[in-house]
């Protein structure tokens, strides 16, 4: 059962929202092939980078699809991811400069996302942006997917 975007809002998948969900499927994409690929072949070398940048993938995976949904409870689910999203990037970003030893090989959000020209710091910020801009009437003040 597909779940409906609600008619009293902007889609969140539609206009600007559909490069968003372009951007978080592109990134979903390329952490978790390089994850893959470090997790097959290297991960003995670096496990906690490396099952860090799968985490991120996992994410980004699950913010795409929310996204493009749009409905309440993909606009929930979306609100979730992307706070997850934005406390990862922060903390591993804050951990990876404060011990780089505990990060021999750098994860998406090492270095807060340097390697990616910080988007994944700035993503889930847009992405948390556009969820509050698109929410439906009558939302009130509390946050897009809150209540």
């Amino acid at each position: 059962m597909s779940e409906r975007p609600d008619t009293t809002a902007v889609a969140t998948g539609s206009g600007p929202g559909r490069l968003l969900v372009a951007v978080y499927a592109i990134f979903a994409l390329a952490a978790g092939a390089r994850a893959g690929v470090q997790i097959a072949t290297r991960f003995s070398e670096a496990p906690l980078a490396y099952t860090l940048s799968a985490v991120a993938a996992a994410v980004y995976v699950l913010a795409t699809v929310a996204l493009a949904l749009g409905g309440r409870t993909s606009r929930r689910v979306a609100f979730t991811a992307l706070s997850v999203e934005l406390a990862g990037v922060l903390i591993v970003g804050t951990l990876s400069l404060a011990d780089p030893d505990a990060f021999p090989d750098a994860t998406v959000w090492s270095g807060f996302g340097r390697g990616y020209v910080f988007i994944p710091l700035v993503l889930p910020v847009v992405g948390l942006y556009w969820l509050r801009r698109t929410r439906p009437a009558g939302a009130g003040s509390a946050p897009a997917g809150t209540s």
